[in-house]
């Protein structure tokens, strides 16, 4: 994929795809529940897909047109899969899907692509292993694939080292059919899509700052969920607009779960002209439309305790850093090298490409902004949110950049450059 320096700016209305996030939990709960849950906005790509696939492995039956979908829920009686569960690149599928598996008195075996492979696992099995669940994973049970043997979970309390969305999520959906109370406790609050979903789907959970509280033997009832559009995917038009001159976007139905738009913030200490409008509420969770103006930015600390609500975000962060006047610094974001790619190191490593100055630091990185990048050949990695990063930061390169394996948009936002492309020629 090669892109060029803008030669105008962004302009006009987009909507995102639905919420990744999202769309992953309705499937799995859907197909928990009772009765049938209608999907409306669903993200159709690689990683949802993964998702839907291995619930149909679990003999769910699951129809989908477009981005519309119907699951027949199970109320809770998976089949014993007959073949491997390939979760693809995707770590929501393979972590929640194992709180799931842990609950069935048969096996489930999960495996994922090169990059999941080497994903950290022990963080989900080792809990699920205390519950009652018998594991079997490589590497000292770090990393898939991996066995899981389930059934007769007893509910626990746990305290996370991380805030950690996945982790939390798994041992709740475990926590549904335990014995007793589950409890977890996490250092920071993390993206509360399945606590804020599932008590749509009739699940009583309680809430105390940062602990959540479950009780076994809960029954879902299926639902009609319409999907809000991912903010995730939305950042790299917000960022974009920012830095690319003479643009004016308005995003519609965006996602604005507090818990996930901690970029919003760091953007506004930085100068960014973002409103909010529009706002309301879509089955549980906040949405808005965001107007973005190009704006010139100053630089920023990002401190750690905001790191939960915007991991997903700091490739394209990194992008507007470059754009700003002054040092910017992120730290306490260790988590980011066990995405898709290490991507503090494909930050740092594409970047100096660039000729952005970056410097990598053990949780983050350090940036000096204000010059203009130069056009090269960068890498995604086989990472979606850095290859549109670098999408985003070539449009004001100078010179043409050209990305490799740029294919990667596809795990979550297969349109991206062609969505990008629009809003530049004004479409």
């Amino acid at each position: 994929m090669k892109v060029t320096l803008a030669k105008s700016g962004l302009k006009g209305e987009l909507t995102v795809p639905g919420d990744k996030s999202i769309s992953h939990r309705a499937l799995i709960f859907g197909a928990l529940a009772e009765g049938i849950t209608e999907i409306e906005n669903f993200l159709v790509a690689r990683d949802t897909l993964a998702t839907l696939n291995c619930l149909k492995k679990y003999g769910v039956r699951i129809s989908r047109s477009k981005n519309q979908v119907k699951v027949l829920g199970t109320a809770q009686n998976f089949s014993e899969p007959k073949d491997i569960l390939n979760a693809e690149n995707s770590g929501t599928t393979i972590r929640l899907l194992s709180g799931v598996a842990a609950t069935f008195p048969f096996v489930s075996v999960f495996t994922g692509d090169k990059s999941l492979r080497q994903r950290p696992m022990k963080r989900v099995l080792e809990p699920l292993s205390q519950m009652g669940a018998k594991v079997l994973a490589r590497a000292e049970g770090n990393y898939a694939p991996f066995a899981i043997n389930g059934g007769k979970l007893v509910g626990r309390d746990f305290t996370l080292k991380k805030a950690s969305a996945q982790v939390k999520s798994a041992l709740i959906l475990a926590g549904l059919r335990a014995s007793g109370t589950t409890t977890v406790t996490e250092p920071n609050l993390s993206r509360d899509h399945t606590e804020r979903m599932l008590e749509g789907f009739g699940v009583k959970i309680e809430r105390s700052g940062q602990t959540i509280a479950i009780i076994g033997g809960q029954k879902l009832y299926g639902q009609k969920v319409v999907v809000p559009g991912d903010f995730s995917s939305a950042a790299f038009f917000i960022v974009a607009a920012l830095i690319v001159p003479e643009s004016h976007l308005l995003l519609k139905n965006v996602g604005l779960n507090p818990t996930r738009t901690g970029l919003l913030t760091v953007l506004k200490e930085m100068g960014a002209k973002i409103n909010l409008l529009n706002l309301r509420e879509t089955g549980g969770e906040p949405v808005g439309d965001i107007e973005v103006f190009t704006s010139p930015l100053k630089a920023v600390e990002v401190p750690p305790e905001i790191v939960p609500a915007m991991i997903d975000e700091f490739p394209i962060l990194a992008a507007a850093m470059a754009h700003a006047e002054g040092v910017s610094v992120v730290r306490g974001a260790e988590e980011l090298r066990i995405k898709e790619s290490d991507r503090i190191k494909s930050i740092v490593g594409e970047f100096s490409k660039m000729g952005v100055m970056v410097e990598e630091l053990p949780d983050g990185f350090k940036i000096t902004g204000g010059r203009r990048p130069l056009g090269t050949i960068v890498d995604s990695h086989h990472d979606h949110r850095i290859a549109m990063t670098l999408g985003v930061l070539g449009l004001t390169a100078v010179g043409s950049t050209e990305i490799l394996n740029a294919e990667a948009v596809a795990i979550s936002y297969p349109d991206f450059f062609v969505q990008l492309t629009k809003l530049l020629e004004g479409a």
